[in-house]
């Protein structure tokens, strides 16, 4: 396990703000910005849950991963607008694919994930 890549995912994800994920919503009709909102919440929500998760336990990541994962697709069903649906489908198979990863120790997935999210995100909410 390299603890390094976990320590730095933490870091990467406890900066990632719900800031970032939102500061393109309030722009689109439908149910766009209660949708956007939700996803900035359910991120939120997932980094105060892995703040206290040792990184020499990556096991403990697997879970909460997973949930934010299913939370995600579940958000991407439940949006209106089609670019916004495909990039939280999207970005939800990213999340379970880096919880099996994390797993196992590999931490590269996940912080890749959480990395361009905001980007990701932000452009479909804007």
């Amino acid at each position: 396990m390299r603890h390094e890549a976990v320590r730095a995912l933490r870091g990467g994800a406890l900066m990632l703000g719900a800031s970032v994920l939102l500061g393109g919503c309030g722009l689109l009709g439908g149910n766009t910005d209660e949708v956007c909102a939700d996803t900035g919440k359910a991120f939120e929500q997932y980094m105060a849950q892995v703040r206290g998760v040792s990184a020499a336990e990556p096991a403990q990541w697997r879970q909460p991963t997973e949930q934010l994962a299913a939370r995600v697709d579940g958000l991407s069903r439940k949006a209106d607008d089609a670019k916004l649906k495909k990039t939280l489908k999207t970005e939800a198979d990213g999340l379970r694919a880096a919880a099996a990863a994390i797993g196992t120790g590999d931490a590269t997935r996940l912080t890749g994930v959480m990395a361009g999210a905001p980007k990701r995100i932000g452009a479909a909410c804007s």
